[in-house]
């Protein structure tokens, strides 16, 4: 087997969130640096966070309102339409509605 391949271990490792957070545990890295732990993450907490860095969320609402929109123009159009056709378009078509 080959000599001194392996990396140094340290049994007092500091992890360090980016709430605050800091505890230690062993690892091969003296620091390392984590968004997210135990005390922050929304599944332990309970709390519900949106990171959104993109606007994603705005972009997906405002699509969704525009399919609103576009729903509600289809659905008066197909009211308008169902007027159009329950009137009769022929004397014929009147004079049996009659009988």
């Amino acid at each position: 087997m080959k000599a001194n391949i392996h990396p140094k271990y340290y049994d007092q490792a500091q992890v360090i969130c980016s709430c605050g957070n800091r505890f230690t545990t062993g690892s091969t890295m003296e620091e390392i640096r984590i968004e997210l732990c135990n005390k922050c993450h929304p599944f332990y907490t309970g709390e519900q966070r949106f990171v959104d860095s993109a606007s994603r969320i705005q972009k997906f609402e405002a699509k969704q309102n525009i399919a609103k929109q576009y729903l509600n123009k289809k659905v008066k159009k197909q009211e308008k339409q169902k007027e159009k056709d329950t009137q009769p378009k022929t004397l014929r078509e009147m004079l049996q509605a009659i009988r």
